[in-house]
């Protein structure tokens, strides 16, 4: 794909120029569509408000679009937009007029003064307990040879703390069995890192690799290391709806999926005495801000000072 500037300072226009640019950068298409559905939005609502072109676009558009995104409310629901959310579409409209000033598309950059609103951050929904882990990875027993490669998956979820689309594209090269390590390809970033695994979690994956993935494997398996029912690799909503299933199962009433396993395992190494660069490192998180969450969720140390310290957990006579 050759690059050429936008013919004409048209929003459309020049919304497609980016995309282009952000493609040409190397970022993800997840990445890009976001983008694009996020740029979308804001086009449709700049139509409403007669701005058609990009050298209209200033802190003053942007205050009033922030406006605007502080004031809508959902249809199904009528709830309003999370920050995270509105900080997003305003952050990528900035960038799309900074990548256009960078580009010498633009004169100036008008929206440079713009003040982000904050993010603040939100806790996790409630993670499984340890108690928890073990009873829905003990669903799998009930469905066979299929139920092995459940339960090679879960375990090597919560073992690894890895993400879902990074053991989606897990290969047969990447478990280290002598060393138990695990080897993540191009995580987020695209940055490969290594995390280790347990003993037992090993002994998991290799009873799959033996007893299971010859049967699912066919043509169109290559060398991905868990396969769907086709004999393919698994896509990320199969992933999640996998996991989801095996959590119905145990009867445990907390909502989500392959994401449980990944908070649940650095709440639980937390719980245990681990050290924060430790398990931000485990997680694979380039900022330690991200991995401070889990200090909040981690209740252990706080309980064990609150009942020796706090008079009101004495015990009374």
């Amino acid at each position: 794909m050759w690059l050429t500037k936008p013919n004409s300072l048209a929003l459309s226009n020049c919304i497609q120029y980016y995309l282009d640019v952000c493609r040409a950068k190397g970022q993800s298409e997840n990445t890009v569509v976001s983008k694009e559905a996020s740029l979308s939005l804001f086009l449709l609502w700049a139509k409403g408000h007669c701005i058609v072109d990009a050298t209209q676009i200033d802190v003053e558009v942007l205050d009033n679009y922030q406006q605007h995104l502080n004031q809508y409310r959902k249809a199904r629901h009528g709830g309003p937009l999370c920050r995270a959310t509105i900080r997003y579409r305003l952050t990528t409209v900035k960038v799309f007029i900074r990548t256009l000033f960078i580009k010498e598309v633009l004169p100036v950059n008008s929206t440079e003064r713009f003040e982000l609103p904050k993010n603040g951050r939100r806790l996790p929904k409630p993670v499984l307990s340890e108690e928890e882990v073990k009873k829905v990875l003990k669903q799998a027993e009930h469905y066979g040879l299929k139920g092995i490669r459940d339960r090679s998956i879960m375990t090597t979820y919560y073992a690894s703390g890895i993400r879902r689309f990074e053991l989606g594209v897990l290969t047969l090269d990447d478990v280290d069995f002598e060393l138990c390590k695990l080897r993540v390809n191009q995580g987020k970033g695209f940055k490969d890192r290594y995390v280790p695994i347990a003993k037992d979690t090993c002994s998991w994956i290799y009873r799959y690799l033996k007893e299971v993935r010859p049967m699912l494997a066919n043509a169109h398996s290559g060398k991905a290391l868990f396969l769907a029912n086709n004999g393919k690799p698994f896509r990320a909503t199969q992933l999640s709806e996998l996991v989801a299933k095996y959590i119905k199962l145990a009867d445990v009433r907390k909502s989500g999926a392959c994401n449980q396993y990944r908070h649940a395992a650095a709440t639980h190494m937390m719980d245990h005495g681990a050290d924060i660069r430790h398990v931000q490192e485990f997680l694979g998180h380039a900022d330690l801000s991200t991995t401070q969450i889990y200090v909040h969720v981690s209740m252990a140390k706080l309980k064990e000072v609150y009942n020796r310290t706090h008079p009101a957990a004495q015990v009374q006579d």
